[in-house]
């Protein structure tokens, strides 16, 4: 574990000296919600690729989002930056000031054709590769009167063509000079709504934009984006989010997965660009809430326990909110924040309650699904994800693979060939737990339990019902203790959590995920089961 951790640490220091010196002094402007192509877009996407290249030596802009934003941490982080790393921010009120003030950084201007969805992608790689700002044709004269010069226009270039079309135009002129460790997804929102949040990051590190589907009812976008996953390095990390409308979640994650990428999501995570200047602070070392020693050994009573987990991106969730505190909660932190967003990480951890836990995922470094990762590729990612673990303080590790699945529904199960290779990578955990709906796959070796989600708690399900279901599942399972691991979507509100408790049939007791794991360590009345070769491969519910 000390070499573990020590490989880690160089690993963070040599990051930590590529970034150079932090900014002390930079600039700030805040968005509203308005993110249509008609409305607000075209100004947000000009200041965003104007970010990307601004924030290339250093730290310079960053954009703060109000509360309705997806991201709900962008004003609790901007005045983290000034707490605890003492940056003094200067607001930029207006795209003119904005332009005026880094009237230095961008060579030119590209104009996108806001007729043709995929062309606002093509432009953000022209960006990226020519050091300039993207803009829409009412934004022209803006940025002459700035002294940009046009070094791309592409009004009417794709007019009448496939996406395939564009963006095989884009690789046959752009691919070559691109970023081979990463590329930009920047799916998401498509059609009179876009929300090209990422953008910076990938106009800073000059990364190839597409939002083509990993659909096999679209073959032309699916065997050119095969072409682009192939000339990748290993190890590349895609970021962004799949194209909402052309495919899902699952068949992106599944196709990146066979090739042994990890995922980065999603599309409209800000400020990377200005993250990733930043380290942690002098002395801070991450300290887990632990509620049990790792080599302890507890007997659990006849009872049914509970424990509520919140894997999808803590940033998004309801960290903000009131009620965080009042139940135990189990929280899936970005672990490869390490690399390019540490001290997002350190505000989670420094805002903590005592009844908030870390745990390591999700499958991998990052969003990955294991059933579908090469065998020679799975060793050295979770390598890496064992590194994380053991910087963030983690004990708790998290699988998911929804490969068959459909969302929160469908098998959600793993190979027994995939719990042999977790078990062999990861010996320093103390439990793994798998699913994002509920799953069957179960297991126990030398004290290190393998439990999946029993329940999943969707935020627009009444209460009652809720209420109603995990009584239900207490009726259905009479054998005492019973595990009941319950997965908590994002949005749920942790008040309303706490008054569903209330409503339980007894005896039941809420304990923290790793007194749970311990707890079911010591008495197996789980059957141990995986994927079998029989089960159907799509199925709703179980």
């Amino acid at each position: 574990m000390k070499r573990i951790i020590l490989s880690l640490a160089l690993i963070l220091s040599l990051a930590a000296g590529l970034r150079g010196a932090e900014p002390t002094s930079a600039y700030f402007m805040r968005f509203d919600l308005d993110w249509r192509v008609a409305g607000g877009l075209p100004e947000k996407a000009m200041l965003v690729s104007l970010q990307g290249l601004a924030n290339r030596g250093t730290g310079q802009l960053y954009i703060i989002h109000p509360p309705g934003f997806q991201w709900e941490i962008t004003e609790p982080l901007f005045e983290f930056y000034q707490r605890k790393h003492g940056v003094k921010f200067t607001e930029l009120k207006t795209a003119d000031a904005a332009l005026t003030q880094f009237k230095a950084v961008p060579k030119g201007y590209v104009v996108w054709d806001k007729k043709v969805g995929p062309s606002l992608n093509v432009a953000f790689t022209i960006a990226g590769l020519e050091d300039a700002v993207v803009v829409s044709e009412e934004l022209i004269p803006l940025v002459q009167a700035h002294g940009l010069k046009p070094i791309d226009d592409l009004r009417g270039r794709y007019t009448g063509q496939t996406d395939a079309q564009i963006y095989q135009d884009a690789v046959n002129r752009y691919w070559a000079r691109c970023d081979k460790d990463a590329y930009m997804l920047m799916g998401g929102h498509r059609g009179a709504v876009m929300m090209p949040g990422m953008a910076d990051w990938g106009v800073k590190r000059k990364m190839f934009f597409h939002d083509l589907a990993a659909n096999a009812e679209i073959p032309a976008e699916l065997a050119l984006e095969r072409k682009l996953l192939s000339q990748l390095n290993p190890g590349a990390t895609a970021f962004g989010w799949h194209p909402y409308g052309k495919d899902t979640e699952e068949q992106h994650t599944t196709l990146l997965s066979t090739y042994g990428y990890k995922m980065e999501g999603l599309h409209n995570l800000p400020n990377l660009s200005f993250n990733c200047w930043f380290s942690f602070t002098p002395g801070f070392k991450f300290a887990n809430n632990h509620s049990v020693a790792k080599d302890a050994k507890l007997v659990p009573q006849e009872k049914v326990y509970l424990s509520f987990v919140q894997s999808d991106g803590i940033g998004i969730g309801v960290w903000t909110k009131p009620g965080r505190g009042k139940l135990p909660l189990a929280w899936g932190a970005i672990m490869g924040w390490v690399n390019f967003s540490p001290a997002a990480l350190e505000y989670f951890h420094e805002s903590a309650t005592p009844k908030d836990y870390f745990i390591g995922g999700l499958s991998g470094p990052s969003y990955m699904y294991p059933n579908s990762i090469p065998e020679a590729r799975f060793a050295p990612l979770m390598k890496e994800a064992a590194d994380l673990m053991a910087k963030l303080d983690e004990r708790v590790f998290e699988i998911m693979d929804n490969t068959a699945a459909d969302g929160n529904l469908g098998n959600a199960d793993l190979t027994k060939e995939t719990v042999d290779r977790y078990y062999a990578n990861f010996p320093d955990v103390i439990g793994f737990i798998n699913g994002y709906g509920p799953a069957r796959t179960r297991d126990l070796r030398d004290t290190r339990p393998l439990i999946s989600y029993d329940y999943y708690i969707d935020p627009r399900r009444p209460r009652e019902e809720v209420n109603a279901d995990l009584n239900e599942l207490i009726a259905l399972n009479p054998v005492r203790p019973y595990f009941l691991l319950v997965h908590v979507r994002e949005s749920n509100d942790v008040n309303s959590l706490v008054n569903v408790l209330t409503q339980l049939t007894g005896p039941t007791e809420v304990v923290p995920l790793d007194v749970f794991m311990k707890l079911a360590a010591s008495k197996q009345t789980y059957v141990t089961r995986y994927q079998h070769p029989d089960d159907p491969k799509h199925f709703k519910g179980f």
